[in-house]
């Protein structure tokens, strides 16, 4: 039997991708959603054949019992989401970045996290892209040599894809220990109250260094990866590039590049394409987690925190003017703080 799995929030494009992704997930089964708009729901259903609606995710919880449920819910309400489901003994939920907004929310969701059964990992499908997975491959594998410097962007601010950026950097630097973050801060149309509630500063500058002497830097806003001639999505520009002793590998959304002892290589690729697999790999590693708690997976709630603890850091170093570390007490209410320094 397939798994029975759900989507929380059907309205915005994001869903669509995860319905989408079913095509290439033999073990899963899309078999319920749920959304607050009945025209959202049934247009949603409609389009994906999926018969078994709900206005409230908490009543599609308790009735279907989903082995796996996407979350696509703003940002403030994520706990409820992963109470709700813990409750009601849904196996697994994927939840869409980010996973919290401020100092408060993420203690909470700490908090949660030590005492939960429900297996929680954060939508990063970039991971599991077939390309990024071959050139994380490459550099796990030593052929670039020890990793010295990555340089990590995306041109929407740290609360729509700082994340993503974040996890891209742990993806190829897994057992870097963040030792020190300095940072930067500019404009505050991002901090403005907004339906979709993703906070942040409109431009962020950071770096990173690590206990084994390598760093980061992280862009994100306006300063962030560049755009391709002609294409001014905003979300569809993301690039990273890993620099070791012995050569490089570069990535972004639409293609990529090795230089491996004297070697060049480069191409390109579809984003689209490459999203489906990567967001149907990311769905299958989660049932590899049902199936086996030994099989972790990559995106799990335990690394998400990590990242994300980063990010509230950035935040306290920029506004403070100091280097920050993982170890200094977190300041409460930074959004207040960042919404003061920003907007007066």
């Amino acid at each position: 039997m397939p798994y029975k799995c759900g989507i929380v929030g059907v309205s915005g494009g994001r869903a669509q991708g995860h319905a989408a992704a079913y095509a290439h997930i033999p073990r899963g089964e899309l078999a319920c959603i749920s959304t607050r708009n009945h025209e959202n729901l049934d247009a949603f259903g409609a389009r994906w054949g999926v018969k078994t609606r709900y206005r409230d995710y908490r009543e599609m919880f308790e009735r279907e019992k989903p082995d796996l449920a996407h979350v696509n819910t703003p940002p403030d309400v994520r706990l409820e989401v992963m109470e709700a489901a813990e409750a009601a003994g849904v196996g697994a939920l994927i939840i869409e970045k980010p996973l919290a907004m401020q100092t408060e929310d993420y203690l909470a969701i700490q908090a949660f996290a030590r005492a939960s059964r429900v297996k929680v990992a954060i939508n990063h499908q970039l991971h599991f892209h077939p390309r990024r997975q071959r050139l994380q491959k490459l550099v796990q594998n030593g052929s670039i040599g020890a990793i010295r410097f990555i340089d990590a962007s995306a041109r929407m601010n740290m609360a729509f894809q700082g994340t993503h950026v974040l996890q891209s950097i742990a993806a190829f630097h897994p057992l870097g220990k963040p030792a020190s973050i300095f940072a930067q801060i500019s404009g505050g149309q991002g901090l403005r109250e907004t339906p979709r509630k993703h906070y942040a500063p409109d431009a962020t500058l950071a770096t990173i260094d690590y206990e084994d002497g390598a760093s980061a830097l992280l862009r994100c806003g306006a300063n962030g990866a560049y755009a391709l001639a002609g294409d001014e999505r905003a979300n569809v520009h993301k690039q990273l590039t890993v620099y070791g002793t012995r050569g490089f590998v570069h990535w972004s959304m639409w293609g990529w590049e090795t230089g491996i002892k004297g070697e060049r290589e480069r191409g390109s690729h579809n984003y689209p394409d490459e999203d489906i697999l990567g967001q149907a790999a990311m769905t299958a590693a989660m049932f590899d987690w049902l199936e086996d708690d030994s099989r972790v997976h990559p995106l799990n709630l335990d690394a998400a925190l990590q990242d994300f603890h980063i990010v509230l850091k950035v935040y306290m170093s920029a506004l403070h003017r100091r280097q920050e570390t993982l170890e200094s007490e977190l300041q409460p209410r930074l959004l207040d703080a960042l919404r003061r320094a920003e907007l007066g």
